[in-house]
């Protein structure tokens, strides 16, 4: 057979301003077999064995099993897994710190180019940083996660340049890429670290919940694995399916609601779409070319953090099931993203939360977190629901805690006394394959050293191995090995292309729920003149303890507003008004270290309404306290008869104040909303909400003006007051009252308007209320 050999000059595909000196890679083609994509400068040779071309990664000159790709993936993985050093699986076990693109100045995403950052130095955008060739060929490190890039050129390329430097290392391993969820139509700086950029927007969790379509998450996985492999990325870390039982939660917001069925669907529907190739692009069964990883999480559910903290901080690390209703929460995995509809079967990777499933190890007896939890991994997951495929931890739980419970930092939950080698250890002996944030192999390795003294040297080389298998075959499965570079001038056409750029917004304008509209006021479809008040923002704490400048400032550009309506600043010359506000934003996330200096034990509750707001109705005493470490003397977090006020208290001010100057002329309330509300506060003196759960304003004045009629649904219940709040069990959907208008609708699971009036549809017959 005649080789046929194009080389492909990434430089020629570049714009001239990038001014681009990168290597060329090649592309060999096979008469009915794999199209092998290699670097020259990797220094790795083409085999030719019985008229087939194969990669030579570990330049041994012959034809090993994991080379040869007409082998299942699993026979691959387990060659190669036998092939390799401790050293190596150690890497292998690595999952790193997010890396931006370029390196960042400060903080978290910190790198260096030649011992100098970025903007100092003559380096590239898409250059490997210090750091990186550092965990790349140092600690054998082969799964990146990646966070901001400054253009999906830079990405290509950056991927291009580290696939080539590590194929020329060891046995030519390629990196498995990942990402935390980019495509939100309101990018989200502490979840995606403001990944944004061309990728198309869609809403994310609740505002896909509320189009109560799975057919449509479907599709956006499908889009979003084409743009994601057009990026490099073989790994989504999502989907979220976390059941949103607790809505006080911080992330509520990226699940798919309270129901479990719903989001059984969801959760299934998106993992098909990721990890669905066809056609010429599938290798075997589902698998393939355009095929994404979906590293469901968090398992067993992270949705019942007690009295809505996060476990993020350590104020946050107990889950707690007064309802005992675990087994609720653990449906979406096992229903959903372990029984597939599609060929891939079960979603390829898993990760635990952070938090400690209090009380619920009856075996062991163990309140430690989920990573580390012999029984939520290895019994539950592993043993009695049959799953074997990677189990990675959420990222840092190795690291030691601050010194205070609001400090963000290491989350070692219930191994709080072990040293960082001891955690690791404690891991990987309950059933850890991987470790999320860690780009360093030594406390992996010296936790195998551990494992040989107690089991035998025979017995941590074959776990070490078992590891190595399950996350091996995830690199082979979407054909890595036989070609990691991307054509520059493909990942331009594809990412954030027209036609996926609208099937976002569609599913933007799908996911909108008209809550209320009063003698049908809505829509407003002349040319009116609308008034929209300006919105004041309290300075807000991020993650880091960094607080926001406070603002005054109209929420939406105007001159988007005047495409619809004509705009003016003095109400008594408007016809009408919109407000557009947020739902109400805790000031503190249910912890304040002033209160524990003062004498008290730290925690206050997180409100959802905008006024200020006392406990009364809390529990006497919290279901679950402690920790070894920074506080141990706190054993009662409960906050009642404390009070808080939300940083966003004045917008119900402007609500009201809106609603004063506009008489008896219609007040329209826009809500975006990331999580459940109480809207007894205003509802009664507006005439129409309209709430979104992340998406762009100008998909919210469609709605406002008729352009679209409204379809979406609430995932989650909206609740009458925060008595109901703090009476409901954290871990037990739909048990709140909730809120009933003026009109005498309900704010329940699966209520929404269109024009005609409340909405009965096959959506509403299939997922009611279990």
């Amino acid at each position: 057979m005649k080789k046929t050999v194009i080389t492909i000059s990434l430089a020629f595909f570049l714009s001239v301003t990038m001014h681009a000196q990168q290597e060329n890679f090649t592309i060999v083609k096979n008469n009915k077999g794999a199209d092998l994509g290699y670097s020259p400068e990797s220094g790795i040779k083409i085999l030719t064995i019985n008229g087939k071309k194969f990669k030579d990664l570990n330049k041994n000159g012959k034809l090993d099993k994991y080379e040869d790709w007409r082998l299942s993936a699993d026979e691959r993985a387990k060659d190669l897994a036998s092939k390799m050093s401790v050293e190596q699986i150690a890497g292998l076990m690595l999952y790193s710190r997010h890396q931006s693109l370029p390196a960042g100045v400060s903080g978290y995403n910190l790198g260096t180019y030649d011992g100098k950052v970025f903007p100092e130095s003559n380096a590239k955008a898409y250059d490997l940083a210090d750091q990186q060739k550092a965990f790349l060929k140092e600690d054998n490190l082969r799964h990146v996660l990646i966070t901001n890039v400054e253009s999906p050129e830079v990405a290509a390329l950056w991927n291009n340049k580290m696939q080539a430097f590590v194929e020329g290392i060891g046995l030519g391993i390629p990196s498995n890429t990942s990402t935390d969820p980019r495509h939100l139509a309101t990018v989200t700086s502490e979840f995606n670290a403001g990944a944004g950029g061309t990728i198309s927007m869609w809403p994310d969790g609740l505002g896909m919940a509320a189009t109560f379509d799975p057919k449509i998450v479907e599709q956006f996985g499908q889009i979003a694995a084409k743009e994601y492999r057009a990026l490099g990325i073989a790994t989504a870390l999502s989907p979220q399916i976390d059941l949103g039982t607790e809505p006080r939660w911080y992330r509520i917001t990226m699940t798919f609601g309270e129901s479990p069925a719903l989001t059984r669907d969801m959760g299934r529907a998106y993992i098909d779409g990721f990890q669905t190739s066809y056609g010429k692009d599938e290798i075997k069964d589902g698998w393939g070319y355009k095929s994404v990883n979906a590293m469901v999480k968090h398992w067993p559910s992270g949705g019942a953090e007690e009295g809505g903290r996060d476990g993020h901080w350590a104020y946050g690390k107990f889950a707690v099931y007064p309802g005992n209703n675990l087994q609720q929460h653990i449906d979406p995995f096992v229903n959903g993203a372990f029984k597939l509809k599609g060929k891939t079967s079960k979603a390829s990777a898993v990760m635990p939360y952070y938090t400690i499933t209090f009380d619920q190890d009856k075996k062991y007896n163990e309140n430690v977190a989920n990573g580390y939890s012999k029984y939520i991994i290895t019994d539950l997951l592993r043993d009695k629901y049959g799953y074997d495929g990677v189990v990675c931890t959420d990222w840092l739980i190795t690291g030691d805690e601050g010194k205070t419970p609001n400090i963000f930092a290491g989350k070692p939950w219930g191994v709080e006394n072990l040293s960082i080698v001891d955690r690791h250890y404690k891991a990987i002996m309950a059933g850890v394959d991987q470790f999320g944030g860690n780009n360093d192999k030594k406390p992996v390795l010296a936790a195998y050293e551990i494992g040989i003294k107690e089991y035998g040297e025979s017995f941590m080389r074959a776990r070490f191995e078992r590891s190595a298998v399950r996350l091996l075959k995830n690199i082979f499965r979407v054909g890595l090995f036989e070609n990691p570079y991307l054509n520059i001038a493909e990942t331009n056409e594809v990412v954030g292309n027209s036609k996926f750029m609208e099937a976002g917004y569609d599913a933007q304008l799908k996911s909108i729920v008209l809550l209320k509209n009063k003698a049908s006021i809505l829509p407003l479809k002349e040319k009116k003149t609308v008034f929209i008040p300006k919105i004041y923002t309290a300075s807000k704490k991020d993650w880091w303890g960094i607080g926001s400048m406070p603002k005054l400032e109209h929420p939406v550009n105007l001159e988007l507003i005047k495409k619809y309506y004509n705009v003016t600043d003095e109400p008594s010359k408007a016809d009408f008004a919109i407000v557009f506000v947020t739902s109400p934003q805790s000031l503190e996330d249910g912890y304040d270290l002033n209160d524990r200096i003062n004498g008290s034990n730290g925690y206050l509750p997180i409100s959802l309404q905008y006024g200020t707001y006392t406990a009364t109705e809390a529990r006497e005493k919290s279901i679950a306290a402690g920790d070894q470490v920074i506080d141990p003397n706190i054993t009662n977090r409960t906050y009642k008869n404390k009070t808080a006020t939300v940083a966003n208290t004045m917008d119900l001010r402007t609500i009201l104040d809106t609603k004063d100057m506009m008489g008896d002329k219609p007040v329209i309330v826009s809500v975006t909303a990331s999580k459940p509300m109480i809207f007894k506060e205003f509802e009664s003196q507006v005439d129409g909400i309209v709430l979104n759960f992340g998406v762009s304003a100008q998909a919210v004045l469609d709605i406002i003006s008729g352009k679209t009629e409204p379809s979406g649904l609430l995932p989650v219940q909206m609740p009458a007051n925060m008595e109901t709040v703090e009476k409901q069990f954290e871990d037990v959907p739909f048990d709140m009252v909730s809120h009933k208008d003026s009109e005498g609708n309900i704010y329940d699971f699966a209520y929404g308007l269109n024009w005609k009036g409340v909405i009965k549809d096959a959506r509403t017959n299939t997922y009611k209320k279990e």
